[in-house]
C-alpha cells in the first residue's frame, strides 16, 4: 500500500463523537513512550501528522487520522506509566475499552510492545483481555534498531515463550523501527489486505 494521502480529522473525548463514516479503523496503542507518535508518522510518511512528545503519556484522546480517503488510523491513548492522576488514568481506561467494545468499525488493533524490555504484565493482561473480547489484534515491536540482530532474536523468542502460556496460536507479530523505517511496507500490506477483503465481502 503506498499512502497518497493522511489527514488528521478529530480528537474525540468519547466513543460518541468519534467520526460517523463506516470505514474501516485500525487502532494503535501501547504503554507510554513505546514510540506511538514515531511510529505512526514513520507509517505515514508525515513527520508532524501524530505529535512526538519527550513526555509519555501526552495522547489523551481518540485521535483519528483518514488515511487515502478510505480508511482510518485511530491514535489511541497509552496505557501504563503516564504522569496523570488516578482519576485520568480510570477515565482513560473507561475510554478506550468503550472504543473497543463499542466501536464496529474497528478492524483489528495493533499492540505496540517496546522490544528492548522483558515482557511486562500490563502488556501481557491487556493483550488477554482483547483476546477474551474477541477483538483482532496484532503485536507490533518497536525500536528493533536499538538492539543487535542476535539479543533482538532472543527477546522476540522469550516475548513468544511467555505468550505461548495463553495463546494458540500465537498472535500476529511485526518488527518495526521508526528510524530505519523497518516493518512500513509489511504493516500497511497487512491492512491492504484486510481492506480488500473487506470490499470482496
Amino acid at each position: 500500500m503506498e499512502i497518497l494521502s493522511a489527514s488528521f480529522v478529530i480528537s474525540s473525548a468519547t466513543v460518541e463523537q468519534c467520526p460517523p463514516q463506516k470505514l474501516p479503523e485500525y487502532a494503535f496503542i501501547g504503554r507510554s513512550n513505546v514510540g506511538k507518535s514515531s511510529l505512526i508518522n514513520m507509517l505515514t510518511g508525515r513527520k508532524k501528522l501524530a505529535k512526538t512528545s519527550g513526555t509519555p503519556g501526552k495522547t489523551q484522546l481518540i485521535n483519528h487520522f483518514l488515511i487515502n480517503e478510505n480508511w482510518f488510523l485511530v491514535d489511541l491513548p497509552g496505557y501504563g506509566y503516564a504522569k496523570t492522576s488516578k482519576k485520568n488514568k480510570r477515565s482513560f481506561q473507561k475510554m478506550i475499552s468503550s472504543y473497543f467494545l463499542e466501536r464496529e468499525q474497528l478492524m483489528g488493533a495493533f499492540v505496540l510492545i517496546d522490544v528492548r524490555h522483558p515482557p511486562q504484565k500490563i502488556d501481557v493482561d491487556f493483550m488477554y483481555w482483547l483476546g477474551s473480547k474477541a477483538i483482532p489484534f496484532s503485536i507490533i515491536f518497536t525500536k528493533a534498531d536499538k538492539l543487535k540482530p542476535k539479543v533482538l532474536d532472543r527477546h522476540i523468542t522469550h516475548y513468544q515463550n511467555v505468550l505461548k502460556k495463553t495463546w494458540d496460536p500465537l498472535p500476529n507479530h511485526f518488527l518495526s523501527s521508526s528510524v530505519k523505517k523497518t516493518g512500513k511496507t509489511a504493516i500497511l500490506n497487512y491492512i491492504d489486505t484486510i481492506n480488500e477483503q473487506l470490499k470482496r465481502d
